[in-house]
Formats: structure tokens, C-alpha cells, sequence
């Protein structure tokens, strides 16, 4: 097992415990354990081959025995025996919005309640608002919270589509009866949220490429096996769908696989206007259904369909009926960003607040990578949960940054760290004043403890964009995908304020938020307002979202001219300046 892995152990392990009732300071150690895992720089199972996991903080004894049984073994008896002595249905009430292991435990402890069935019997018989420290408020959030994750039992995260995905892929690739193959559907338009994932390869030979599918090695059960369809189930719980079709057939396919319902039904609409037929099979001279092979026109891939459709060819991004028509036609699509363009992330996490790694291995590792900055944005003192930042440890951070850039330019580094904060917008203003903003390079204003009324909200985000020394707003609906609806905000308005004061707006993209939504980046650019693509990054791994929030930039329509952070540093240092200029 990596340290990823491990750590998911041992902060489950620290969760299994604390529904028992154990102390609060040994299921603490288990989840402090884990995020010294996760801040490691190097593997872990070198540390554990050289026994040095004892000089890690907080490893006594018996956590470096479980960690090096994990490591060595790939499973811990400890651990299998813990979560076998409660029942399974527990873990999953933990998943709902607002319920922590004190009340699970409370409500496995005084009514029995060990699924989402019980529990919400339990809430419609008002049992559970009678319970100390629950109440009616909280008795209607928790049937809210069952409704929302019931509602979305079976949809998944983007990333976690992506990374089951990608070993399949990889793998069809390599089968010798295999000519073409790709993803479709929502994942290959890149949707924030997907329900199956939908592979289609060509080939000669279907039969031997479906039996190759089915036994991959990532599927856990076969729903369906044809000559030429195949359904299964994959080891994460997500139903993953594959066709095969004749080489002929693959470029229409491919597009019809693709596109959304109402994309799908205009291109069907464009090519009846024009006396042909398009299908799954193809394009044909007719305006019957049809799969006549002496009927279809050659289309070697998708482009030709568009052509024959006069249109441009329309991105997988963009087929969603969003004006892609109208601009394919006038030869006005635009060149959507390349995730290479960026060359840094304004919205990102130190071991100063709730981030895993401190400055100098932060800057370390964006350097190797290839940027060329890195804002440091940690959370300020109202998100003390998040150990927000003091204005004298603000201070003190700065001096440390300026430590970490002098070291950088001695070593003839050119990449570098820019000072910052994550302020909070409160009620009555931002949770800095602003002679210490003032002080800072870069200003994210977010609002995380949101009111119950969408005006109140608004004017908190309009009045934080008012704010010369605020360079743009971080997640404005502070949704979590799956998790937690939009705060209520007319975001709309929010937008208008920006473009009044200039203030930019982010599109974060960490795959929980994907915030901006997608579908409101052409009214925001139409504005004028321009787009930073953050991480929001707590660790190291997270600069890898850059690639996954470019695909949401990209369904956006947002191109280079539109991402502050595609800005070499010096001119991403005249644009903050002259933010607060205006």
C-alpha cells in the first residue's frame, strides 16, 4: 500500500473508534498519523524498509506496527476486525451532510438506527428531534441530506469516473483486435458529475474484445455480456457500458455516443434539412431510417460529420447545445484553453492553516513541475476549524515566504511563491482589515458561513467585490458536488458587480466544487470578467487539478485571453496592481 491509501486507513481507523466511544485523544492520533502520511516527500515504503517510521511525529509503537503491516501486507487484521464489530450501515449515515460520528453513535446508541431506512423511519416518527443535543431543525436537515444523497445514489465525481476509467481505456487500447477506441458520454464532455462511463472501441472481431472487457481485472460483476455490448460493474460501485462497432461505423458513433440529448437532436435536425440521415451507423443519403453501408457517406472521423453538417468541428466539451450551433456555423468557435497554458494557481493551502505541506516543499514541488508561481492563500482567523491565520502570524508567514523566495533567486530559481489569504466574508465585512490586505499580493474573498436568504448573500459577495484590495471571489456557490446544494446567491448579480469593479472571479477546480459552474462562464465572459483557475490545493497532488479544472474551463468556452493565471509573472504582477488600481 502507497501512503494515500494507508492514510484513508488510518483515518477510518480514527472514525471506527470514535462511533465506539474511545477517547478522543487516541482516535485524534490515528487522523493526526495520516496527515503526517500524506505530507511525506518521499515513499513510504522506504521509510518503513529502513524502520525510520518512529521518527515520524506521533508514531509510538503500535501505530508503526499497523502501518508497517499495511505497507508490507496490504491488510491489517486490526482494522478488519474493528469495522467488523459495528455494523456496515454506520459508515454510510456518516457520508450524510451535517452528521459526524458523535451523533451516529448517539442515534445507534438510543434507537437502534444503523442504515438510512432506520434513520429515516426514525425521523419521520420525530424520534430523532426528542434526542439531546438533535432537534426539530436538525431532525428536517438530516431528511434533506437523505433525499439529496438518494437523489444522487447513483451519479460520481468526475475524477473518480476518470480514474476508473483510464486503466480500461489504456488497456482496450492495447488488444490487437482493437482499431479505435475512446470514452463517450458525459465523461467524454467532460461533465462535473457522470452516471456510467460509456467506452466504444471498432474492431473485426467484437466478440473477443467484449470477452477481453468483461474480464478486466478493475470489474467486479457482469450485468450484460453480447456479441457486441457489454455492461459491468467496476470495483468502485460505478456501471461502466461498452459497444463495439465496425471501423465504418466508429466516427458517427462516436459523436452520437457523445453528444448530449439536445445537441444530438439538432445535428439529427441539420442533417434531415439536408436530405441525409444521421444515425449511430453513420451518415446517409436518405431521410429514412437506415444502416445501408451503400448509403453512407466516407466519414473517417468526426470532423467529416461536422463538415458534411456544415459545421466547424465542435469540441466533446461543448455538445451541449449551448451556442456551439450558431458559432460552428459562422467559424467563430473559440480556441478553448490548454491546460499547458497555466502557469500557476492563486487560490492554495500551507501547513499555516489546513494544508499538509509546508512553504519551501510547496515551492519545491511547483517548480519541478513547471509553473512558474504558486500563491500561498491561507484561511484568516473567522475559519478557526481550518486554523485560520492571525494578522500576526499573516505577518510572520510573510517573512517566511520572503525567506523562501530569497533562497529560490540565490539558487538561480525563477519560480515563486506570492503572498496571500482566503479572507472570510462575514456579515458585517471581510475578517481582515484592510491595511493588512493591503500588504498581501493576492486577496481570495469567500464566504463560508452563508446566510439562510439569498439577498443577504448577494449583497456580502457584492460588497466583498466593491473592495478595491479583493482580486476575485474563490467557489462563489460554495457548493460540494453530491455533497451540498449552492449556497442561495444570485450569482448573476454577483457577476454584474465584477464586471462593474473589475474584481475576477474563480473557477476552482478542485473536482468537489467545479466552482464557477460551467454553465454561467459565457454569461461572466460576455461581461468581460475574467476567470482564475485555482486548485484550492491542501497538498502536493492537488496541482494536478489544474488538468481537471481546464476540462470545466473548456466547457466554459473559456480560452488563454480569459485565465488571469495564464500570465507570465510579471505580467500576472502588473494585473494585480492594476486590480487595485481602478
Amino acid at each position: 500500500m502507497d501512503k494515500d491509501q494507508v492514510a484513508a486507513i488510518l483515518v477510518e481507523i480514527g472514525t471506527l473508534l470514535e462511533l465506539k466511544g474511545e477517547n478522543p485523544f487516541k482516535t485524534r492520533a490515528y487522523t493526526n498519523a495520516a496527515r503526517v502520511l500524506e505530507g511525506l516527500t518521499e515513499p513510504l515504503a522506504k521509510i518503513v524498509a529502513e524502520q525510520r517510521l518512529g521518527e515520524l511525529k506521533g508514531f509510538g509503537e503500535a501505530l508503526q506496527d499497523k502501518v508497517t503491516t499495511l505497507v508490507t501486507t496490504g491488510r491489517l487484521p486490526y482494522y478488519e476486525e474493528l469495522k467488523a464489530s459495528l455494523p456496515p450501515g454506520l459508515l454510510d449515515l456518516l457520508g450524510l451532510q451535517g452528521v459526524g460520528p458523535k451523533k451516529v453513535k448517539k442515534l445507534y446508541d438510543e434507537l437502534g438506527v444503523d442504515s438510512m431506512a432506520k434513520l429515516e423511519a426514525a425521523c419521520q416518527a420525530n424520534q430523532v428531534a426528542a434526542l439531546d443535543g438533535f432537534g426539530e431543525k436538525s431532525q428536517a436537515k438530516i431528511l434533506a441530506a437523505i433525499a439529496f444523497k438518494r437523489q444522487f445514489a447513483s451519479r460520481h465525481l468526475l475524477k473518480d469516473a476518470l480514474v476508473a476509467a483510464d486503466p480500461i481505456l489504456e488497456s482496450l487500447r492495447q488488444h490487437p483486435d482493437v482499431i479505435r477506441c475512446s470514452t463517450a458520454g458525459s465523461l467524454r464532455r467532460w461533465k462535473e458529475v457522470i452516471g456510467d462511463i460509456d467506452f466504444l472501441v471498432s474492431s473485426k472481431r467484437p466478440a473477443d474484445v467484449i470477452a477481453y472487457f468483461v474480464q478486466q481485472p478493475e470489474v467486479k460483476s457482469v450485468l450484460a455480456q453480447g456479441e457486441t455490448k457489454a455492461s459491468v460493474i467496476l470495483g468502485d460501485g460505478i456501471q461502466a457500458d461498452l459497444r463495439v462497432v465496425s471501423d465504418a461505423e466508429f466516427p458517427s458513433a462516436l459523436a452520437y455516443f457523445t453528444g448530449s440529448k439536445e445537441h444530438n437532436i439538432v445535428m439529427r435536425q441539420r442533417a434531415l434539412a439536408r436530405g441525409l440521415r444521421l444515425n449511430e451507423y453513420g451518415l446517409f443519403r436518405s431521410t429514412e431510417e437506415t444502416r445501408d453501408p451503400a448509403l453512407r457517406l466516407p466519414c473517417h472521423d468526426e470532423a467529416d460529420i461536422f463538415r458534411a453538417l456544415e459545421l466547424d468541428y465542435v469540441p466533446p466539451e461543448l455538445r451541449e447545445d449551448h451556442g456551439e450551433f450558431k458559432a460552428a456555423e459562422q467559424h467563430q468557435l473559440p480556441r478553448l484553453l490548454e491546460w499547458t497554458e497555466l502557469k500557476g494557481s492563486l487560490h492554495n493551502h500551507s501547513d499555516w492553516s489546513d494544508g499538509r505541506n509546508p512553504l519551501l516543499e510547496i515551492a519545491t514541488h511547483m517548480n519541478e513541475l513547471g509553473l512558474a508561481y504558486w500563491a500561498i492563500t491561507d484561511h484568516s482567523r473567522a475559519s478557526f476549524q481550518a486554523n485560520g491565520l492571525t494578522p500576526q502570524r499573516v505577518r510572520q508567514q510573510l517573512v517566511e515566504v520572503g525567506e523562501v523566495n530569497r533562497r529560490l533567486a540565490d539558487e538561480g530559481t525563477e519560480f515563486r511563491l506570492l503572498t496571500g489569504t482566503e479572507v472570510d466574508i462575514l456579515k458585517d465585512g471581510l475578517d481582515f482589515e484592510d491595511d493588512l490586505l493591503a500588504e498581501l499580493e493576492v486577496v481570495v474573498a469567500s464566504l463560508h458561513v452563508p446566510a439562510s436568504d439569498e439577498a443577504e448573500n448577494t449583497k456580502r459577495f457584492i460588497r466583498a467585490a466593491e473592495n478595491p484590495l479583493v482580486h476575485m471571489l474563490g467557489h462563489l456557490s460554495g457548493r460540494l458536488l453530491l455533497e451540498r446544494d449552492a449556497y442561495k446567491l444570485n450569482q448573476q448579480a454577483v457577476i454584474d458587480a465584477c464586471a462593474e469593479t473589475g474584481t475576477w472571479i474563480e473557477l476552482n477546480a478542485s473536482p468537489y466544487r467545479f466552482d464557477l459552474d460551467w454553465r454561467l462562464w459565457q454569461y461572466a465572459k460576455s461581461k468581460g470578467v475574467k476567470c482564475v483557475l485555482n486548485c484550492d490545493a491542501h497538498k502536493l497532488e492537488h496541482a494536478n487539478w489544474l488538468r481537471l479544472g481546464t476540462g470545466v474551463a473548456r466547457k466554459g468556452w473559456l480560452t488563454k485571453a480569459d485565465v488571469i493565471n495564464t500570465l507570465p509573472l510579471a505580467e500576472l504582477r502588473r494585473e494585480l496592481a492594476h486590480k487595485r488600481g481602478r
